[in-house]
């Protein structure tokens, strides 16, 4: 018998405490794209009966290399919840994940709604507030990492925590696409990439999210965070770890994984 969306998404919120839980396949083909949203926003739903705040979203998937992997070929979305930020600088307890990893992206904040069926990437372009150098703490719910990408999208898009840095930058004279990235380690090199690395633009990616939610009834809002996705590859964190990302023309963002 298959097992319900209502039980995979328990299972799911009762995985963030560990251990972690197996892939969702007793109810959830590989590709299912439906039913692994439909996860997702049953447990969307009730964390905010538990007064956790929605500001964003973020984006995953967006390198082909990783698409190829997981048989898909698009992106996906998780949402973002006030209590999932962390103080630039600031300590992320290792006790609050599970097996976490670090990847650096760039941010966006909107100013304005998105009130386009279709947007394109100006007009993603003409109703942003500031972009922002970012680091996305992601993490799994599914034991060892073994996720397909119904997995990931009911898992919340595989979302953790994030980190917005400084300064905070008008679009105007950034370059998002050939900006270069690099993230660090305990000052060891870890991860680069650029801004074209994301979907071929952060501006395409957030285009594809807008026009992704509105295609379901939701939208992107002013003063929505959005998450564009990872500039290179992700990096496997001990506790210890001091991350810092510096990116071209943008600035930087850092936190420790560590206990106070």
């Amino acid at each position: 018998m298959t097992v319900s969306h209502d039980t995979l998404a328990k299972r799911l919120r009762e995985a963030y405490g560990g251990p972690a839980t197996t892939p969702l396949r007793d109810g959830l083909e590989e590709t299912d794209i439906a039913g692994a949203y439909a996860v997702q926003a049953i447990n969307t739903d009730y964390w905010q009966t538990q007064n956790r705040r929605i500001v964003g979203r973020k984006i995953g998937l967006t390198a082909k290399v990783v698409q190829a992997q997981l048989g898909v070929n698009q992106p996906d979305f998780g949402v973002l919840f006030d209590d999932m930020e962390i103080e630039n600088g600031g300590l992320l307890d290792p006790k609050l994940t599970l097996q976490p990893k670090a990847e650096a992206e760039v941010a966006l904040i909107l100013a304005s709604d998105i009130t386009q069926s279709d947007p394109t990437p100006e007009d993603i372009a003409a109703a942003m507030q500031c972009a922002i150098p970012a680091l996305e703490i992601v993490d799994s719910r599914i034991a060892d990492w073994k996720i397909a990408f119904a997995d990931t999208v009911a898992d919340n898009g595989s979302s953790a925590f994030f980190v917005l840095g400084e300064p905070r930058k008008p679009l105007d004279g950034l370059d998002l696409y050939s900006c270069g990235m690099v993230m660090e380690i305990n000052d060891e090199i870890v991860s680069v990439g650029s801004g074209a690395a994301c979907l071929g633009h952060p501006l395409i990616a957030a285009a594809w999210l807008a026009k992704t939610l509105n295609s379901v009834g939701q939208g992107l809002r002013a003063g929505d965070i959005v998450l564009t996705g990872a500039l290179g590859p992700m990096v496997a964190l001990a506790p210890g770890d001091r991350v810092v990302t510096k990116i071209g023309g943008l600035g930087e963002a850092s936190f420790t994984y560590g206990e106070s």
